[in-house]
């Protein structure tokens, strides 16, 4: 009987320490969970002026405030006075395709909790719109509905946050640029002369929020103003389903915007429906270890043995919404919310002390780096390298270990091995032992 009361007092005491141990890993796990940081772009102008900043992404389902700061980045040159860009406040929930993966991020400007997954970020974006250089902000949503001054139907109304540019006051005294509403109306008067269908018209939206909006005074653009910082909200509606168009609205609403503070730029193309929508699928590429580069733009959905770390992979996207997110089946790579394709992984340890290899194209010899894309139109062949396996995906020979010193014409490719959706883009892998140094693209031209 005494055995046994030991034996239950020493189970006891084991659950006891299961149970503390389980909770300490859950302790740790939520430790770590934490909000992406998110990123900063500087386009400065060779004249001093104004500093503008600008921010997209606080919710992960409003794609036309996302995707207008990336074009932003991509597709304009400051002449005078300096933009800051902040793509992406929200990764996380930018990712995941949700207005807020850790809760609504726009509530947590008043107070924030230190162990809540969005601190830092919150506390970065503060200290950057507290900056003394900072002269304005906006920030950019997509708003359910198109707003009325009074009903018109349920898509039509007061309430509705769609179409709008949203204030918290009318005024800031004293401030430069602090005529929050006279702003407000010069950018809606420009925006409604050039609209894609008329009912799209903006309006300005004064939500008082000091004395009217509890809610809205733990909002980004309330914080900014406390701090006597000018700062509006654009608003595109979520009823306009068509991503290039809310991204026109946002673009020529902060184009008029860096028009009244005094801000010169240059845009790379002409603003319209149909150059915004080409510059939105314009994915950019990645790069990948420093030895894989994929151009993102018309790469196929799924690839196969793509040669990866086991752990620590680097990706380098030139899009400002790129990331990878890794998954059971490999590493999904994504522009903003949209998925481009999905890596799966064949890994190989990458010690190797080769930087390059010798092709001939079409008969002309050229040394070509690891991540490089080279075009033929006929044929190439690798030349040997000492200690170096070469596989060329889709071709095979029998009793080949090393294409090497193979003259290959492109018809003998199998098509289904591309890299790409036009199966025009092939890679080529080269080995030393058992780690991958590096791939090489080549682009079958017609």
């Amino acid at each position: 009987m005494k055995n046994i009361k030991i034996f239950i007092r020493i189970l006891l005491g084991i659950c006891l320490l299961c149970e503390i141990a389980i909770a300490q890993k859950a302790n740790v796990k939520e430790m770590q969970k934490k909000n992406t940081p998110f990123d900063i772009y500087e386009l400065k102008g060779k004249q001093e002026g104004a500093t503008l900043l600008v921010i997209g992404g606080i919710h992960g389902d409003e794609p036309g405030g996302f995707f207008s700061p990336a074009l932003l980045i991509d597709f304009y040159e400051i002449k005078k006075g300096k933009v800051l860009v902040v793509p992406n406040l929200n990764p996380d929930s930018i990712l995941a395709f949700r207005r807020g993966i850790y809760k609504d991020m726009n509530r947590k400007f008043a107070e924030v909790k230190h162990d809540d997954p969005d601190f830092d970020n919150v506390q970065s974006i503060k200290k950057l719109i507290t900056n003394e250089e900072v002269d304005f902000i906006i920030n950019l949503h997509d708003g359910h509905g198109f707003y009325r001054e009074k009903w018109e139907n349920s898509i039509f109304n007061p309430k509705a946050w769609g179409q709008t540019y949203v204030i918290d006051q009318k005024t800031l005294d004293d401030v430069p640029f602090g005529d929050l509403d006279s702003i407000a109306k010069q950018i809606e008067s420009k925006l409604n002369q050039r609209l894609h269908y008329d009912f799209h018209t903006f309006g300005v939206r004064n939500t008082e929020t000091r004395i009217k909006d509890e809610e809205q005074q733990n909002s980004l653009t309330f914080f900014a103003i406390t701090h006597l910082k000018p700062a509006i909200a654009i608003e595109t509606s979520k009823n306009i389903t068509e991503l290039p168009l809310k991204t026109l609205y946002q673009l020529s609403s902060i184009e008029a915007l860096m028009e009244i503070l005094g801000i010169e730029f240059e845009r790379k193309f002409e603003l319209n429906l149909e150059n915004v929508a080409q510059k939105i699928n314009d994915f950019g590429s990645v790069k990948i270890n420093n030895n894989i580069h994929l151009d993102l733009s018309d790469v196929r959905s799924a690839i196969n043995f793509t040669p990866l770390l086991v752990k620590n992979n680097v990706f380098d996207f030139t899009h400002p919404l790129g990331r990878a997110k890794k998954t059971k089946q490999g590493y999904e790579i994504y522009i903003g919310h949209k998925k481009i394709s999905l890596l799966k992984p064949d890994t190989f340890p990458m010690q190797c002390n080769l930087k390059e290899i010798e092709i001939e194209l079409d008969g002309k010899t050229t040394k070509a780096n690891f991540g490089e894309t080279l075009d033929f139109q006929q044929n190439f062949l690798v030349r040997k390298k000492e200690g170096a396996r070469v596989n060329v995906i889709g071709y095979a020979k029998k009793g080949v270990i090393s294409e090497h010193n193979l003259l290959i014409n492109q018809i003998e490719i199998d098509k289904r091995y591309s890299l790409d959706r036009a199966k025009s883009l092939f890679r080529v892998e080269i080995y030393q032992g058992k780690n991958f140094c590096g791939m090489i693209n080549l682009r079958a031209k017609e």
